[in-house]
């Protein structure tokens, strides 16, 4: 799936995901291929990216997942 983390001085990641971990305000999210379309909110915590590479991690603030036909953008504060 394409993920982007974008915040409001610059974007972050930019590329393919195998997962994707997101610190929604009511507990942590896993996002999958194929995952159902969705959009929440996130509470301060990590973004945690797993790639054929390996994981890497990213501290957000706050800010907004949508999740639409294997795209994934995070709106990071």
């Amino acid at each position: 799936m394409n993920v982007e983390i974008i915040t409001p001085d610059e974007n972050l990641f930019k590329g393919t995901a195998e997962s994707v971990v997101v610190p929604g305000t009511s507990g942590l999210i896993g996002i999958l291929n194929d995952h159902a379309p969705f959009i929440t909110t996130l509470q301060k915590g990590e973004v945690v990216i797993t790639t054929e590479k390996g994981e890497q991690t990213f501290d957000v603030k706050g800010g907004v997942v949508e999740v639409l036909n294997n795209n994934v953008i995070v709106l990071a504060g």
